[in-house]
């Protein structure tokens, strides 16, 4: 009997090929190890390690992992009633009882990684036993969305601009009585003071961690443009060339893993949580710069011809289109309780739906012109905690949105924080509401992973709902 890739033919003739290139390197003895990873609900990676000798077997016959890693919250806590009869609480067959799906990976995603030694990494796609894609796969919703927009002969182009904190680590508390679900977050300290955004100075002192990321992103063969010191204390950017939106998705999952590591292994703690709670921190962002290319002829479709005009007909109709969802696509840019801390007035993040020429406050800043070539529209209202293939997804069904019916967005938010534009939600809670209320993305999406989705997001909810804060310890514990 034929493998399971080749039982359901998986792989395009590029991927054979290039699978056969890895066996070889496989079998030379160039690697101990190769991981397999899935992006799961979360854009977080998971799967499993193999040994060299066994990867290309495990690359024909894909990896089985258990169905209750689709199942958790960010806490790892599985919230779905697995064992129960039918399909363990799930909306989809092949789901209940702990059972097994299937990761295959795509040989074209390979990377020796340079901070593991003798150390290679596989992205994997999800599928069910059957070898129909994973309907709880996050890259194959953003890879249905990059089809659908081809066949309206369109390919969105994406450019990271991701803010983050590294900070030194201290005491990562692995005491015996600080494990847990999640378990306790660790002791750090600053590596900057912040508040000098810019400054060569700041920049110098910290020179050895920009330069630990930089080598390793581009050993990654990653299109790494700039390295900044943020406003923040401990706060850091980095910025990418434009790619494809499956290609950009990948490289942001890559990234945050990458630095992550790597930082560990210095002794360093690096994190994309929105807003840490540190002494006068500053909320991180995930800017994403979104065009739309002709694929006929390579130009991009969002840059005008007539003079005085920002974007042409088809950029203005697409920013419609993000407008018109914002409130619900922000359950996917903003997935997490702690990334509406961020969504506040004059603070270079937005807080209500709006667009603007070259400004920052506004949660759709627009740059382009007559021969500008670059022309493009900035999202600001994403978080770097954000899952990419649900967040660039949401965007290209919006945009595209926007295109089929013409819509217009209206007048451009010059003073974006006392416009009476739509407010954006301030919680997530607010955020599933919207989310729920959108019938284009539950289509797009399909209505079993909205709820899906939403059942997830509202485990973490009402885990939060119930823990007691240090604000409320404070208000009431001496005043009643």
């Amino acid at each position: 009997m034929s493998a399971f890739v080749e039982r359901h033919h998986l792989w395009t003739p590029e991927q054979v090929d290039a699978a056969h290139v890895l066996k070889k390197r496989f079998e030379s003895g160039e690697f101990d190890t190769i991981r397999f990873s899935f992006p799961d609900q979360h854009g977080i990676l998971r799967g499993k390690t193999v040994v060299a000798e066994a990867a290309y077997d495990a690359m024909q016959s894909g990896v089985n992992l258990t169905t209750t890693l689709l199942a958790k919250d960010t806490s790892h806590l599985t919230v779905f009633p697995v064992f129960t009869t039918g399909n363990g609480g799930f909306e989809f067959e092949g789901m209940g009882g702990a059972s097994d799906f299937t990761i295959v990976a795509d040989p074209l995603s390979f990377k020796s990684l340079p901070w593991a030694p003798r150390t290679g990494w596989l992205l994997c796609d999800a599928y069910m036993p059957t070898g129909q894609a994973s309907p709880l796969s996050t890259r194959h919703i953003l890879r249905n969305a990059v089809a659908q927009a081809k066949a309206s002969g369109y390919e969105m182009l994406a450019g990271l601009e991701v803010e983050f904190h590294v900070f030194k680590m201290l005491d990562p508390k692995m005491g015996l009585d600080q494990s847990g679900q999640p378990g306790e977050a660790p002791e750090v300290a600053l590596l900057t003071h912040g508040y000098q955004y810019l400054t060569e100075h700041r920049f110098d002192q910290v020179d050895d961690v920009m330069q630990l990321i930089r080598t390793h992103l581009q050993a990654l063969g990653l299109p790494l443009r700039t390295l900044e010191v943020e406003f923040g204390p401990s706060q850091f950017e980095i910025t990418f060339a434009p790619t494809p939106a499956l290609e950009a998705a990948d490289m942001m999952i890559l990234v945050r893993s990458a630095i992550k590591q790597l930082c560990r292994r210095q002794g360093l703690h690096a994190t994309f949580m929105c807003r840490p709670k540190i002494p006068n921190v500053m909320s991180s962002g995930w800017h994403l710069h979104q065009s739309l290319k002709c694929i006929k002829t390579g130009k991009n479709v969002f840059m005008p011809t007539e003079k005085g005009d920002v974007l042409s007909p088809v950029g203005t109709h697409y920013l419609a289109g993000l407008l018109r969802h914002a409130t619900a696509t922000a359950a996917f840019a903003t997935p997490t309780i702690n990334g509406y801390r961020r969504y506040r007035p004059f603070s270079l993040a937005p807080d209500r739906a709006s667009w603007a020429h070259d400004n920052r406050a506004a949660m759709l800043r627009v740059l382009g012109g007559v021969g500008q070539e670059a022309s493009r529209i900035e999202n600001r209202i994403g978080e770097p905690a954000a899952n990419p293939y649900l967040y660039m997804a949401s965007q290209l069904f919006s945009g595209m949105d926007g295109i089929q019916h013409q819509w217009q967005p209206g007048p451009s938010a010059d003073t974006p924080y006392t416009c009476e534009n739509k407010a954006l939600p301030r919680s997530l809670a607010d955020a599933l509401d919207a989310l729920r209320a959108d019938p284009l993305l539950c289509d797009k999406f399909g209505q079993g992973f909205i709820n899906y989705y939403c059942f997830i997001k509202e485990a973490e909810l009402n885990r939060f709902n119930l823990t007691v804060s240090e604000w409320e310890q404070k208000e009431y514990f001496n005043l009643f």
